[in-house]
């Protein structure tokens, strides 16, 4: 299948390890120019140059604090501006999980809903002349009870609304907005990875519990967002896909 991807423009934000990175490669592979980021130039430097390496497109990127409205903004300008352009939106930074303090609703605010929403904003008037596609990161712990009631939960669920909504509002411009949830996702130097050491029983149950009886990795999680943000997927919009492995027991209508 051919995905329409080659010398399309995509920025990724959060995409120097993790489901980010792996985004970034697979886009990498198909022709794609990239934009990444992260908030250190030495793992923006070591990740461009070794995505090049296998790229067919051009990889660029550059530190940007998503915290920071300005530094972030211009992060999004001067990616568009060497890439000529920006097709495909994917913001993927988070402040993860965490309940400890009120600090952790402030921080996932910033970071998870902010991040989205001025990232959105920036691109949204590059893209109504030609169209494009906004891909938002989100999780199954915003669509089913999971562990305990935290921020990272519910300010991801108002990412799947708000992806909703603005589907429906720039649809007139050909620009399809959708989400991914993942469920857990197992990987060297991940969430998972510090569960099953500090926490081997919780680790296992949750293992057990999909219906595929295994974790997720970041590469299959990948190909979702990528079918979903290229022209294969031309006449969906406004859908959030559950990639979980049957994790989650809901039934979705």
């Amino acid at each position: 299948m051919d995905l329409g991807l080659r010398n399309k423009n995509v920025l990724i934000t959060g995409s120097t390890a993790g489901i980010g990175r792996r985004i970034a490669n697979l886009f990498a592979d198909e022709g794609a120019n990239v934009a990444i980021c992260s908030r250190t130039p030495e793992s923006v430097n070591k990740a461009v140059k070794e995505i090049s390496l296998t790229a067919d497109g051009r990889i660029i990127g550059a530190p940007c604090n998503i915290k920071d409205k300005e530094s972030y903004e211009s992060w999004v300008e001067n990616m568009v501006e060497q890439l000529g352009g920006v097709d495909i939106f994917i913001p993927n930074v988070s402040a993860g999980g965490g309940n400890d303090s009120e600090r952790n609703w402030w921080n996932n605010f910033e970071v998870d809903v902010l991040g989205t929403v001025r990232g959105v904003e920036a691109v949204l008037p590059h893209m109504e002349e030609k169209g494009g596609a906004i891909t938002m990161i989100c999780t199954t712990a915003a669509i089913e009870t999971f562990m305990e009631p935290q921020p990272y939960n519910a300010l991801k669920a108002s990412l799947i609304t708000y992806s909703k909504q603005l589907s429906q509002a720039h649809g007139k411009d050909n620009i399809r907005v959708n989400s991914v949830s993942p469920g857990p996702i197992h990987f060297e130097g991940g969430a998972w990875e510090m569960i099953k050491t500090s926490n081997q029983k919780f680790f296992e149950i949750t293992e057990k519990t999909h219906a595929l009886k295994r974790m997720g990795t970041p590469e299959e999680v990948a190909n979702c967002v990528v079918f979903l943000s290229s022209d294969a997927s031309s006449w969906v919009t406004g859908v959030n896909l559950v990639v979980d492995g049957g994790y989650t027991k809901r039934v979705q209508f």
